[in-house]
């Protein structure tokens, strides 16, 4: 079942986000539009939520005013990964509430944070 609130990023580069989502969070690819060739939308999975991905050429440079949060086992092994897919990452920190949490940005800029429960 999709879920009821879809986050949908858009980007100029639809090749280099998804490869971001796949190599950071182990994204899986569950739609494509179309099918065949130049592709429009990407749907996907991470864990139990829907992502959406669509290449937009005339996308604003800056990204907008959407932070994505995403609950991940270890969020220190997955900051090598950030960097390496193309992303920028600070270091994690414990906070008062119980959570491990680095503050990342992906290829386009925009803001993810990583989470651990701890």
């Amino acid at each position: 079942m999709p879920s009821t609130v879809q986050p949908i990023v858009l980007t100029r580069d639809l090749p280099r986000l998804l490869d971001f989502y796949r190599g950071v969070l182990g994204a899986t690819e569950t739609e494509r539009v179309p099918a065949e060739g130049p592709v429009f939308y990407v749907g996907l999975q991470i864990g139990d939520s829907d992502l959406g991905l669509v290449a937009e050429p005339e996308a604003p440079e800056q990204p907008p005013r959407v932070l994505l949060s995403v609950t991940v086992d270890d969020v220190d092994a997955l900051l090598p990964r950030v960097t390496g897919c193309g992303g920028t990452a600070n270091p994690a920190n414990d906070m008062p509430w119980g959570q491990r949490v680095a503050h990342v940005q992906d290829p386009d800029g925009n803001p993810l944070n990583l989470v651990q429960p701890l």
